[in-house]
């Protein structure tokens, strides 16, 4: 049925295929290239820039939110216990360490002081308690509080979440 001639022009054909499509890609990228190799070495300009007035009006806005003690105040533990989805990977609430240290009894607990957790240095090195508002300022973003911090998590950018997830751990005790 398949002698080796046949077998031979399907694999030349499959080769040929990926020939074309090769050159394709190659052709495309040329074309259509924006970078700056593409240009003799120089950078250009997008043609079209909209001043919105964006860069200076986000620190502006960012403080002209609410402050955290208002927005604590009014935080919903039920809505922080969804939050905490994003923390049970790593943490647990039962006593017990998991890839984080256990965090029920967490809100005015001393930093870094879990019993058979290893804690990286740049935690070791913050002293004090895990008042609420110090909470809401490390998961802000935990590398930018604490550089060298072990915990990769980026944070979180709403301070509603934030205040709500500090109020769910705050009622779980210790």
């Amino acid at each position: 049925m398949f002698d080796t001639m046949t077998v031979t022009k399907a694999g030349g054909a499959l080769c040929g295929a990926f020939l074309i499509f090769l050159l394709g890609k190659w052709a495309a990228e040329s074309l259509y290239h924006t970078g700056v190799e593409g240009h003799g070495g120089e950078e250009v300009a997008q043609a079209y820039s909209i001043d919105t007035g964006a860069e200076g009006g986000e620190a502006e806005a960012a403080e002209a939110g609410p402050d955290f003690a208002t927005v604590f105040a009014a935080a919903d533990a039920a809505a922080g216990e969804k939050v905490f989805g994003k923390c049970k990977a790593c943490h647990k609430v039962d006593g017990t360490n998991g890839t984080g240290p256990h965090l029920d009894g967490v809100v005015d607990r001393a930093v870094a002081s879990v019993e058979g957790f290893s804690f990286s240095d740049a935690l070791k090195g913050l002293g004090g308690n895990w008042e609420p508002e110090r909470l809401n300022e490390f998961l802000t973003s935990p590398k930018g509080y604490a550089p060298g911090t072990k915990m990769a998590f980026a944070g979180l950018p709403k301070i509603e979440d934030r205040a709500n997830l500090i109020a769910y751990l705050k009622g779980l005790g210790g």
